[in-house]
């Protein structure tokens, strides 16, 4: 005699399946000419670096802060100076290393006395960050110059307040001689300070092959890069990662997605940290984003491929187990290993110099 099958058992494997569906769906990649991928990405808001000063004003000046090359000059020289921090060990630069990616290469940044960052957040790339909307992983600085004022006043990063900065500053007759120059006061601000350093970082911009190609050099990424790129506008990559600097123009939950096949395994092979964890990797430090939501500024792509590890806990080593992880949790659309390279070989086209502006 047959034995009817549970219901409960009926619709383990239908939600089961349900789960799989996305990996059987492949949505198609077209194929396109350069010509068709450059149009698509110049008629989408991409667009490369500019090379010139009248360009970099275009896309990153702040009539709150207009640019100067004295003020660029004194925000350079505060961005390396390690007199911002109490103990005079950490700089700006300490956790934003120009030739490598703009960031420290490390999971949290280090502060001053060795403390690490206690929500254990990666340090994000100041290259580019001009370009951006918002700050931060939960966006709460509005431009770069707020920006530049929060780690300084953090007690685990560089451990001053205002007035401690603006004391510091004022002994030395050098500086007050430049802020003078530049702000036209007798006396350091801390206000100064933030929109000095503010004023450097918005000519951190970078140009590579990606700029070339965008700008009608066919030859400037390989085919592979160009069937990278291809899979990044047709797949839904363009969505959140937007704009002149690839990305840090919206805020945007992560995960959108998790799959009931996750649990299965789980429950087979358990792992509390992984299980309580709203991401697909362990959430050291516990952020949870923007007020609590999951809610975290799309990253700059320029230069990805430099700022390793990745995440806002740096918890993923590789850039293909990071775009393995986008591909399946924010799109749902998991690629193939031969997808993945095709799009690192993309994003690696987004490395670039900082470009040398002739600044009046």
């Amino acid at each position: 005699m047959n034995k009817l099958i549970h219901p409960v058992t009926i619709t383990f494997v239908v939600v089961t399946l349900i789960g799989l569906l996305p990996f059987f769906i492949k949505k198609a990649t077209p194929v396109l000419t350069e010509s068709q991928l450059r149009d698509r990405a110049l008629s989408t808001a991409f667009s490369p670096v500019p090379q010139t000063y009248e360009g970099l004003l275009k896309v990153i000046d702040n009539p709150e802060n207009m640019l100067t090359k004295e003020k660029i000059a004194l925000g350079k020289e505060l961005f390396n100076d390690k007199l911002l921090s109490d103990d005079k060990t950490v700089s700006c630069a300490s956790c934003h290393k120009l030739e490598e990616g703009g960031d420290d290469n490390l999971p949290t940044a280090i502060g001053v006395r060795g403390q690490p960052n206690p929500s254990h957040l990666n340090s994000p790339t100041v290259l580019n960050a001009a370009l951006a909307k918002a700050q931060f992983w939960d966006g709460r600085a509005k431009d770069v110059e707020e920006q530049a004022g929060g780690p300084i006043q953090a007690p685990f990063e560089m451990h001053m307040t205002p007035q401690d900065v603006e004391n510091r500053l004022n002994l030395y007759p050098e500086y007050v001689a430049k802020f003078k120059n530049v702000f036209h006061e007798n006396n350091v601000t801390f206000e100064q300070v933030r929109k000095a350093i503010g004023a450097y970082e918005r000519t951190l911009l970078t140009r590579g092959p990606y700029d070339r190609f965008l700008e009608g050099d066919d030859n400037a990424i390989s085919a592979q890069a160009k069937r990278g790129m291809t899979l990044f506008f047709s797949q839904g990559c363009k969505g959140c990662h937007a704009g002149i600097s690839v990305g840090g123009q919206t805020m945007q939950k992560f995960p959108l997605r998790r799959y009931f096949s996750e649990y299965i395994g789980l429950w087979f092979e358990p792992n509390i940290k992984l299980r309580e964890s709203p991401f697909p990797f362990v959430n050291e430090g516990g952020f949870m984003g923007k007020d609590g939501l999951q809610k975290f500024r799309v990253p700059i792509l320029r230069n990805v491929t430099r700022t390793a590890p990745y995440f806002h806990n740096g918890a993923v080593e590789k850039i293909e187990e990071a775009v393995r992880i986008m591909s399946k949790y924010q799109l749902g659309n998991e690629f193939t290993p031969e997808q993945i390279d095709d799009v690192v070989a993309f994003l690696k086209t987004l490395e670039g110099d900082v470009v040398k502006y002739d600044i009046k």
